[in-house]
């Protein structure tokens, strides 16, 4: 997880048969995304044959990352959601850390952060990750759910909703049971803010994913769907290690998690995988495997 914080902080085609399906999975939106942080290192040695390759193994859709001053990756909104179309990829949203807004209320870094996710053709606008800083007490959490809120309806003028991502330290418990997540449940107004559920990070956290959706029906628009290594069942705790795996061969229950996406209001998922240990687009080519013939 080191890894991510610290990136976060700094900031070929799809085969035949494939080509031959994806109309119809565009019009009922069974889509099988990826999230392009799962492949940073790939990105980094070179960004379009990374996204080439993505669109190979099968992948429809991704959800995009890396925005810096207003590009992705040196590519403009523009050029970045075009090589997307290229590879018939479609992008329904992207991660925005927008820490210049969130701590400091700088109004021009969310409306260009909008802007531009606009000009990607995203649907959704999803808050990642806050740093330590920003969340060091329920007060904090409060302030961010006020700004939230305010985000919320620049996205909306925008014609974007957006999200909040979790991990798993937005369940802490502060005292008496409340926690960041329920500041951000109940003090954010349904209407602008909704969640990206990371399965993940859920399951970190001690808690089931099912229970969280039943809580907040309608509210979970997108999922990440990730897997844990089963020799790391047994613990749960913040200093444990949990391992990330290939999604189907760990201990998270998706066949039944999936049976509550009507309830969830989920419109699309992410197979994301934070650390591979086996080369990583054969992981993506495995989770991919799995989730279209048992998950789509």
């Amino acid at each position: 997880m080191h890894t991510r914080r610290t990136f976060l902080k700094q900031t070929s085609l799809a085969t035949t048969g494939l080509l031959l399906t994806n109309s119809s999975w565009f019009k009922t939106k069974e889509l099988i995304g990826l999230q392009l942080y799962t492949v940073r290192n790939e990105i980094q040695k070179g960004l379009e044959s990374t996204i080439a390759k993505v669109a190979g193994i099968g992948y429809n859709s991704v959800e995009v990352f890396g925005y810096d001053k207003g590009k992705f990756f040196g590519k403009t909104p523009e050029a970045f959601s075009a090589l997307l179309k290229k590879h018939h990829l479609k992008t329904p949203s992207g991660h925005y850390m927008m820490i210049d807004f969130l701590t400091k209320g700088d109004r021009e870094d969310l409306k260009r952060t909008v802007a531009d996710a606009a000009k990607m053709g995203h649907e959704y606008i999803v808050v990642p990750f806050l740093v330590d800083n920003m969340r060091t007490s329920l007060d904090d959490y409060k302030r961010l759910a006020e700004k939230l809120n305010l985000a919320g309806e620049e996205a909306k003028k925008a014609g974007l909703k957006l999200l909040y991502h979790n991990h798993n330290f937005e369940f802490k418990d502060w005292g008496g049971g409340k926690t960041g997540f329920d500041i951000f449940r109940t003090e954010t107004d349904a209407s602008l803010v909704g969640f990206e559920l990371d399965m993940y990070w859920i399951k970190r956290a001690g808690l089931d994913p099912i229970t969280l959706i039943k809580a907040n029906p309608g509210r979970i628009k997108l999922w990440h769907v990730k897997d844990m290594a089963r020799k790391a069942a047994p613990t749960f705790t913040t200093d444990g290690e949990q391992l990330f795996t290939e999604v189907g061969t760990g201990i998270i229950n998706y066949k039944e998690i999936f049976k509550h996406k009507k309830e969830s209001g989920m419109e699309y998922f992410f197979i994301e995988q934070d650390q591979t240990k086996i080369p990583v687009y054969d992981s993506i080519t495995k989770s991919f495997q799995y989730a279209k013939k048992s998950l789509v």
